[in-house]
């Protein structure tokens, strides 16, 4: 049997219309052929949220909003969604109202709880609360900072007023001579920068080399300080010391009057001898330059010894 052109067509629209209502549940989170839950929640305002808004659990979608109402006799409002019936919550997981973006609204998250004894089932409502969103967090931080700054520009009107009262011509004309001044002074400054400048530009060679110079001498401090480390010093203060202690028994020897040099410095018959002797030999030297052929004779015939006749005669 053959099927008439128009049975064809309205096959084919039905067709169409069923795999659209397929399609449009999987977007928005449900399915024709699995049962799903409702669930309620309430609050006290529901501003931005919508019929067939998603609903999600960890950001996965697991239902949409279904309707959204005043519950009777109250201003609190009642909101009902629906879940996959495969989610095993407990009936303490709580329904968040949140914002998911700038500007996409309010969307309901769910927080789930674990109980076994208290198993989440059609019907229930779970215990909700509101997640402050970006503007409401700005709305409160700026809140504060608003007034505080309305009281700061409260204060600066009360100060210029105030210095406007204080600041007479003369004062004024004296805080511009001095804004003036301070100008002046600045710019003075900016000159000697200037001047410190080119001087460091010209003498840039002299001061790396001067830096070079006491890199050079660290290091050669270094060098000493590592041979002075190496050096076997205790043995040298010993010597030093050693020879301290000869030349401490030699002083001592010379004070007690033992040796020559201590009887020297002790006796005095000796240094009168010796200066006796010393002056004995000035005298001899004297003499023999004065009269020398007393003491040197030659001749070829001979001739007899001079006696030695002293000039001092008493």
């Amino acid at each position: 049997m053959r099927l008439s052109k128009e049975i064809k067509a309205a096959l084919f629209v039905l067709i169409g219309i069923f795999l659209f209502l397929i399609g449009f549940n999987f977007l928005n989170g449900t399915s024709l052929f699995k049962s799903e839950s409702e669930l309620y929640a309430v609050f006290d305002q529901v501003e931005g949220l919508q019929s067939g808004t998603q609903v999600t659990v960890n950001g996965l979608t697991v239902g949409k909003v279904k309707s959204i109402n005043f519950l009777p006799s109250s201003t609190r409002i009642l909101v009902t969604f629906s879940v996959r019936n495969d989610l095993k919550f407990a009936k303490s997981s709580i329904a968040e109202l949140y914002e998911p973006g700038l500007i996409g609204g309010k969307a309901i998250a769910i927080i789930p709880a674990y109980d076994l004894e208290n198993s989440l089932a059609s019907g229930d409502t779970l215990p909700s609360r509101v997640k402050p969103g970006l503007t409401d967090v700005i709305g409160t931080e700026i809140e504060p900072l608003q007034k505080k700054l309305g009281e700061l520009l409260i204060n600066a009107d009360t100060l210029i007023s105030s210095l406007n009262v204080v600041l007479d011509d003369q004062a004024q004309q004296s805080l511009n001579k001095a804004m003036t001044e301070v100008s002046t002074t600045i710019t003075n400054l900016n000159t000697v920068s200037a001047a410190l400048s080119k001087i460091l530009i010209k003498q840039e060679f002299n001061i790396n080399q001067t830096f070079d110079n006491l890199a050079q001498a660290s290091v050669n401090l270094n060098q000493i300080s590592d041979s002075l480390s190496q050096a076997n010093l205790k043995g040298m203060v010993t010597e030093f010391e050693t020879a301290a202690s000869s030349l401490n028994s030699i002083l001592k020897s010379m004070e007690q009057g033992e040796g020559s040099i201590g009887k020297l410095l002790h006796d005095d018959a000796l240094y009168n001898n010796l200066e006796a002797s010393t002056k004995e030999v000035e005298l001899l030297i004297k003499d023999l330059k004065e009269h020398p052929k007393r003491y040197v004779h030659f001749s070829l015939f001979g001739k007899k010894d001079t006696p030695y006749e002293s000039e001092d005669k008493n």
